[in-house]
């Protein structure tokens, strides 16, 4: 019998009480948290960790590596979990984060830094996406969106609070005091996640591990962000390295479908890929996301370029498209549940940020920073809605005993379709510089913003597509859930 539809037989389970469930979610918050922290709490203290091990040249990799090796482990991780149950899964990951924190503690070269940041990130995948598949295990997806504003607004919030906390850190304390505070943050988690989730259900079923198809899927997306990574920065994209890992790229990924096509049961279940309505989750969800972490790497230096402000005030100014973003994600996870025609609030949402995005474009050389500032409340306002409904309808879709593996692969596809598009934001903002020129202000500099906005809305719109093709089944409802 196919091991993905085994009807193996379960323990005995006491349900889960309202307490202890939200319980389990408050302690899943904080792997959660750490992940989104990691991302960015070294932007600030870069320049000060380059004076004292004397590397500058090296310094990008602390941000990038980590990147590099998160999204290659994401997808991994979400099968792992689906075999093994989310509990061990959660502590292999803060166990990995845990030891390259001790590494970065005891490095006193950039290499070894390197290498440290690498094993964050291959915890820090797991860590990022465990948190929403242990919600699927606790709450139907009538009732998930109640519970994914809490996660939704650790992650955002965690990302924005983090240059700030670096800053602070290296200026007045020590660079390596960020990598203690993430070991004793590491230590606190593990120690609630072996408590807490013992009483997580064990709703996993026996599946094999392809171990190729893991190996090929990692080894394609590594390629494919270093050359990513690379070109255009250290190499220019014409040159052998760049080409050759984008050739390496275009072969493991070639195998790695090969394996998919031919392996007794794939690391990502064809069935899952075949369905049209996790097509459209996938398109949602990575088109999406991806506008949004462009413009919020972009519009900083829009502001700073074009309007005039100074880094803070940039940085500053982009706390209202966190603030929006979460609410709005709060307000529409909590009427998912009481509605049946539940596309409608995404595609309201969708066509309202559209329109925000276009209107930036068209007046990028004009805008005062009121204006400036209600446009990003309309993007964030609009934008909400789409992350948990693609959480919810996710989970409305595929079997629970796959539900890891679904989520791990809508994470890694977001991640990568998110770096092809920051790539293009860069190259697009350079060809809007006049010829010879670096660091210019106003009116010229905008041609090149301009041109990066419209591809934003370009992409919210895909996503706008991929909710209008979305099949509205009815949402499942669940009583609460079993312990083991």
């Amino acid at each position: 019998m196919d091991a993905a539809t085994d009807p193996s037989p379960t323990p005995t389970r006491t349900a889960l009480s309202h307490a202890e469930t939200q319980l389990i979610v408050w302690g899943m918050l904080l792997p959660v948290f750490m992940a989104s922290l990691d991302q960015t709490i070294l932007a600030s203290a870069l320049p000060t960790i380059g004076r004292d091990l004397g590397d500058l040249h090296s310094l990008p990799w602390l941000v990038t590596a980590y990147l590099i090796a998160s999204a290659a482990v994401t997808p991994l991780y979400g099968k792992v979990s689906d075999i093994h149950g989310r509990r061990l899964t959660v502590l292999i990951a803060l166990s990995t984060y845990m030891a390259g924190s001790i590494v970065c503690l005891a490095a006193t070269n950039m290499f070894t830094l390197i290498c440290g940041r690498v094993l964050h990130g291959l915890g820090g995948g797991g860590m990022a996406s465990m948190g929403m598949i242990v919600l699927g295990d606790l709450a139907g997806p009538r009732e998930r969106g109640k519970y994914y504003a809490w996660f939704s607004a650790t992650y955002t919030t965690a990302g924005a609070c983090g240059p700030a906390l670096g800053g602070f850190i290296a200026q007045n304390l020590h660079w390596k005091v960020i990598f203690g505070l993430g070991l004793a943050m590491g230590v606190a988690a593990w120690m609630l996640s072996w408590r807490l989730l013992r009483r997580l259900p064990r709703l996993e079923r026996h599946h094999s591990l392809d171990v190729a198809g893991a190996l090929l899927i990692m080894s394609a997306s590594t390629a494919f962000m270093l050359a990513l990574s690379l070109g255009g920065v250290r190499y220019p994209w014409a040159s052998p390295q760049v080409l050759g890992l984008a050739a390496a790229a275009l072969v493991l990924g070639g195998g790695f479908v090969a394996r998919l096509l031919t392996a007794p049961e794939p690391l990502i279940p064809l069935p899952m890929l075949r369905d049209p309505v996790v097509r459209c989750t996938f398109m949602m969800n990575s088109f999406g996301w991806g506008s949004i972490v462009g413009l919020n790497i972009f519009l900083p230096i829009y502001l700073q370029s074009v309007i005039g402000l100074s880094p803070t005030s940039a940085g500053l100014s982009l706390m209202v498209l966190m603030v929006t973003v979460n609410s709005s994600a709060g307000v529409a996870g909590q009427l998912y549940g009481r509605m049946t025609h539940y596309k409608t609030l995404p595609m309201a949402g969708l066509a309202i940020a559209i329109a925000a995005v276009v209107t930036l474009a068209l007046t990028a050389d004009r805008l005062n920073t009121l204006e400036f500032e209600l446009l990003l409340a309309l993007i964030g306002i609009g934008f909400g809605p789409v992350p948990p409904a693609c959480s919810i309808v996710l989970q409305n879709t595929v079997e629970i005993h796959h539900f890891g593996t679904a989520v791990g692969t809508m994470n890694f596809s977001r991640t990568l379709y998110t770096t092809m598009l920051i790539a293009v934001f860069g190259a697009i903002v350079l060809s809007g510089a006049p010829s010879g020129v670096t660091g210019t202000l106003g009116a010229a500099a905008a041609v090149g913003f301009r041109r990066v906005f419209f591809a934003a809305a370009a992409s919210l719109l895909i996503a706008f597509l991929g909710v209008l093709l979305l099949e509205e089944k009815p949402l499942q409802s669940r009583e609460a859930p079993a312990q083991s």
